[in-house]
């Protein structure tokens, strides 16, 4: 039912969105701001009470900023907290944003084994973060800029539909995958997360064309030494993993892969040299407003 669903994905939105470590957002920030973004239309579709909107660099303090967030008190502390930005309290399914509007898309979004209705997507079956993937890559501008956090599961899922469906709208630009205790200090949860960036192409590719492949080995997995599958991104790029890869038992009884960190490391300094990696160019253009 429609109430369940929003209780549960009001839980998983609240669990998800409120807690991103600043450490993280800086990082994001200066990945953006590296590929030459300073002023834009910014959306964040799952904006929690705005953490953010709080964490814009003096950089980018002049661009537009619009959040959405479906839990009503969360949302509605966004809105008193940044008056100035445009905060819609409602599910990113409902709200009635503009196509290739946004210059920027930012977040972390929530995830879990459940769908949400927009007959746009339907057909698709997305769970919601691929949704909110799917529904984002619409709303971006071509040139824009996607940069989310999101569990391994977009990465590393075996089918690779989903990361199809991604490479022929936008390029991968790079991803970060962050130690499991990232969170542990902002949500008290320990889950091995991604940062991806990615930049929304001129038009749709067929990454079925023998021709397209070049960019695209993140749509296949590979293996570690110990033959546990993880995305070929980063098994060519190993520097992007921040910490020792290694293997978990799941309450299933499965060998889950998941990332310790290392001792000692400062996940800032890690992040600062990770992102130094991330190689876009970002290219302003004038996007009519539209009412």
């Amino acid at each position: 039912s429609t109430l369940m669903r929003s209780s549960a994905a009001s839980d998983v939105y609240k669990r998800q969105a409120h807690y991103t470590s600043p450490t993280v957002i800086k990082a994001i920030y200066q990945a953006v701001e590296n590929m030459g973004f300073r002023t834009g239309n910014v959306l964040e579709p799952s904006c929690g009470i705005g953490n953010f909107f709080g964490l814009v660099p003096e950089s980018m303090k002049d661009s537009t900023l619009f959040g959405v967030e479906l839990d009503s008190i969360t949302g509605r502390i966004a809105q008193q907290l940044y008056q100035q930005n445009s905060i819609a309290v409602q599910g990113f399914e409902d709200t009635e944003l503009p196509d290739s509007f946004f210059d920027l898309a930012i977040g972390n979004v929530p995830f879990g084994s459940y769908s949400l209705h927009d007959k746009r997507y339907d057909k698709h079956r997305f769970l919601i973060h691929d949704y909110f993937f799917a529904r984002t890559l619409d709303k971006v501008r071509p040139g824009g800029l996607i940069a989310f956090v999101t569990s391994k599961g977009t990465m590393d899922k075996q089918n690779p539909n989903v990361r199809k469906y991604i490479a022929e709208r936008a390029e991968l630009i790079g991803a970060i995958r962050l130690p499991n205790n990232a969170f542990y200090a902002n949500a008290g949860t320990q889950v091995t997360t991604d940062i991806i960036f990615l930049q929304k192409r001129e038009k749709l590719i067929d990454v079925s064309m023998p021709e397209a492949d070049s960019g695209l080995e993140w749509l296949h997995l590979g293996q570690t030494e110990n033959g546990v599958p993880i995305n070929q991104y980063f098994i060519d790029h190993p520097e992007m993993v921040l910490g020792e890869l290694t293997t978990e038992s799941t309450q299933y009884g499965r060998e889950e892969l998941t990332v310790a960190p290392i001792e000692g490391a400062n996940l800032a300094d890690q992040l600062a040299e990770a992102v130094q990696h991330i190689e876009g160019q970002y290219t302003e253009v004038e996007v009519e407003t539209p009412d």
